[in-house]
C-alpha cells in the first residue's frame, strides 16, 4: 500500500477549525459530508450552530472523534465529544497555545507593547551578562 504525505482526511468525526464567518477561530466536528466542496459541521460545546461549511473555510486538525455516526444529532455529538475529550486535547496542543498567544498579543494596547519591549530588552541583557560571566 502506498502512503501519501497527506494524512488529514475529510471524514465524519474530524475536528475542524473554522476560518471564516462569525464562528472564525472556533472548533467544530464534521457531522456529514455534503459533496466534494462542503461538509455539515456542528459544535455543540463551542457554540457553533449546525450548518454547512466549504472545505476552503475549514482547517482540518489531526483529531478525530472515533465512532461518530453520520448525520448524528446535537446530543449525540455532544456525548461523543465529551467521551473522546478532543476539545481538551486540542487546547493542550501547541497550535491552540499559539492561537491564544496571538489573540492576546493582538489585544495589547500601545503601552502594553512598550512594556513587552522593555521586558525583552531586560531579558536580553541578563542573558548576555550570564554569557560573559561563563
Amino acid at each position: 500500500m502506498v502512503q501519501g504525505a497527506f494524512n488529514r482526511q475529510v471524514e465524519v468525526g474530524r475536528i475542524v477549525l473554522l476560518n471564516t464567518g462569525v464562528d472564525a477561530g472556533k472548533l467544530a466536528v464534521i457531522v456529514e459530508i455534503i459533496d466534494h466542496n462542503r461538509a455539515l459541521v456542528d459544535g455543540p460545546t463551542t457554540g457553533v450552530s449546525r450548518k454547512p461549511f466549504a472545505y476552503k473555510d475549514l482547517t482540518l486538525t489531526p483529531l478525530v472523534v472515533a465512532g461518530l455516526p453520520r448525520g448524528a444529532g446535537q446530543k449525540t455529538v455532544k456525548k461523543f465529544l465529551a467521551k473522546s475529550e478532543a476539545i481538551a486535547k486540542f487546547e493542550q496542543s501547541a497550535w491552540a497555545k499559539k492561537i491564544a498567544s496571538r489573540t492576546i498579543r493582538a489585544g495589547l494596547s500601545d503601552f502594553d507593547r512598550f512594556k513587552v519591549q522593555k521586558l525583552k530588552a531586560q531579558r536580553r541583557f541578563a542573558v548576555q551578562a550570564k554569557k560573559q560571566v561563563a
